[in-house]
């Protein structure tokens, strides 16, 4: 199927349900192609139904050979790839210290270095064409960390960093990159099949990860941010002449966000003749 030079072909990672799902959604209604990806394909048409513009395909982030082959379909079909967006992943909830080393591997494989095996796959794709944009999903909590979802929040520390890193290298290649860190959105994200509750509890953090188990349950489906008018925006990032390299979304991310670079720069001028004394003498 070849495509012309408005439409532009999108591989979305989780795009069976969430803000995945949301995007594809809005990128077939705004007349692109998208290449759905999820570990069970019928997910995909359940939802989508079959349009000529949609390639449901089989991924699992975690097996690079799966990756090679979804990103293989996607190229045979439509011939190219322009819009990459790293959305798998999942959350893990819990103190620390209740988090075992399994459940961090767990979280680690598919929402770092399952990102890091598409981007890797694809990018050949994208330097060969000299164009192309990577969106990766990260979160409020890829910039600030808080109680209770310290390993979730690590990983979108690390989605971050790579991201940065990503921006610097390949804009020389005019392929652009942006790490979107949502607020909290009223999706499943907050339920059993997107958020995992540690196997340990620990009755000291009553007050702080157990507090927040308690709000999560609470406040799971009814979230301030709408969903739709997130995967809209996505779209229209990618028509954009300069896109950033960060894009908060929601009101609670931008206030969020705030207070911490403004404690940041209270910490740093308090601390800055402690900090600068370190250097040798001049």
């Amino acid at each position: 199927m070849e495509t012309s030079k408005h439409e532009r072909v999108w591989f979305i990672t989780g795009a069976s349900r969430g803000i995945g799902a949301e995007i594809a959604k809005a990128a077939l209604a705004a007349g692109d192609r998208v290449v759905a990806t999820a570990r069970d394909p019928k997910s995909i048409t359940d939802r989508f139904g079959r349009p000529e513009a949609l390639l449901p395909v089989a991924l699992d982030v975690t097996d690079e050979a799966s990756v090679a082959a979804a990103v293989e379909a996607a190229v045979a079909r439509f011939g190219r790839i322009d819009v990459l967006v790293n959305n798998a992943g999942y959350g893990v909830m819990g103190a620390i210290e209740e988090t075992s080393g399994d459940e961090v591997r767990r979280v680690f494989e598919t929402n770092v270095f399952g990102l890091l095996a598409v981007t890797r796959a694809v990018l050949p794709q994208l330097r060969k064409q000299r164009a192309g944009q990577i969106l990766n999903i990260s979160s409020l909590g890829g910039y600030r960390a808080g109680a209770g979802f310290g390993v979730y929040c690590s990983t979108k520390f690390a989605i971050e960093g790579i991201s940065e890193a990503l921006h610097a290298e390949l804009a020389p290649l005019g392929i652009a990159v942006t790490v979107i860190e949502p607020g909290y959105f009223r999706t499943e994200f907050l339920e059993a099949k997107s958020v995992v509750e540690t196997g340990k509890v620990i009755a000291d953090y009553a007050d702080t990860a157990g507090r927040v188990r308690s709000r999560a349950k609470a406040v799971s489906l009814q979230q301030p941010g709408d969903p739709e008018r997130l995967a809209r925006v996505v779209v229209e990032l990618t028509r954009a002449k300069n896109p950033p390299l960060r894009l908060p979304l929601g009101s609670d991310a931008v206030a969020a966000i705030e207070a911490k670079n403004a404690l940041v720069a209270q910490e740093l001028a308090a601390w800055r003749a402690v900090a600068e004394s370190t250097d040798f003498p001049k």
